[in-house]
């Protein structure tokens, strides 16, 4: 009996061993896969960080000049109020709230900059060096679309928009704005036609990429002119001047954008046919 039993107990510690022996490779395994994790959380926190420090540095010097920006984004509406009128605050604390919320998120445009570059030294890590080529033109020509957007939104839109909002006032009602809801109308005028200013650049990867190509883009020209309609529809207030002020850019935009995507590809054209009639 003994001698079986000895056996036995050699197997068990045999299989003893084994198992810690793998136990021991599957924690080296999960602790080497957990630093990486690691790493990039810790990375990621980092680039937050710095973004939240930036932008309230930002928002702490803007904030002594909260009511300037403030007269500045009303001037297209306060230009056209009758005499006698101004804009008011319908609720108690919207004197104090609003002008800080207009510097806050006049901080953060300022700093986009800044959030975007730092958004890409997070992912350019994993990205192919043709890759990392295009972030930066990228980063570059989305910015100024986006600021080239407000501004559009801030000199053309908005005058329009509120001389048609006064114009079809009806009788007997006098137009008095409470800041609150004009400084959520303007934002949401202003992202909009910032976002929507991003159509060239969306068409020119979609391009660039080999999703699609520039004249199955330009033969989907209907679907993106309603579409164009309908995207106006749902990022502008509810009038329809609005929208077609956002429709109708978005449009040219999506023109622009297959016209630029489309250069590469007729230049790469002529070249091929270049060297087929040189071989």
């Amino acid at each position: 009996m003994s001698g079986q039993d000895q056996p036995r107990g050699e197997g068990n510690n045999a299989d003893a061993e084994q198992n810690a022996e793998r136990a021991a490779k599957a924690g080296e395994y999960a602790a080497t896969m957990e630093q990486p994790l690691l790493s990039h959380l810790k990375e990621l926190r980092s680039r937050l960080l710095k973004i939240t420090g930036v932008v309230l540095i930002a928002f702490l010097a803007l904030y002594p000049f909260r009511d300037n920006l403030y007269s500045l984004i009303a001037g297209p509406l306060q230009e056209i109020l009758p005499e006698g009128t101004s804009m008011i605050a319908i609720k108690v604390a919207s004197p104090f709230l609003i002008p800080m919320k207009l510097a806050l998120v006049a901080a953060v445009v300022i700093t986009i900059p800044y959030i975007l570059y730092q958004i890409w030294a997070f992912v350019a890590p994993g990205l192919y060096r043709r890759e990392r080529r295009l972030v930066w033109p990228l980063l570059i020509s989305s910015t100024s679309l986006f600021y080239l957007g407000g501004a559009f939104a801030f000199f053309v839109v908005f005058p329009i928009a509120f001389r048609f909002f006064a114009f079809v006032s009806p009788e007997g009602v006098q137009m008095m704005t409470d800041i609150g809801e004009y400084l959520s109308f303007v934002l949401t005028l202003f992202f909009a036609f910032g976002v929507a200013f991003q159509v060239p650049i969306a068409t020119i990867l979609l391009v660039r990429t080999g999703v699609t190509t520039s004249e199955d883009l330009a033969a989907k020209r209907p679907y993106v002119i309603v579409g164009a309609f309908v995207l106006g529809m749902l990022l502008t207030p509810p009038d329809v001047l609005s929208q077609v002020l956002l429709a109708i850019p978005v449009w040219l935009l999506y023109e622009i954008g297959i016209l630029l995507a489309g250069r590469p590809r007729l230049v790469g054209d002529k070249d091929s046919k270049q060297a087929a009639r040189g071989s």
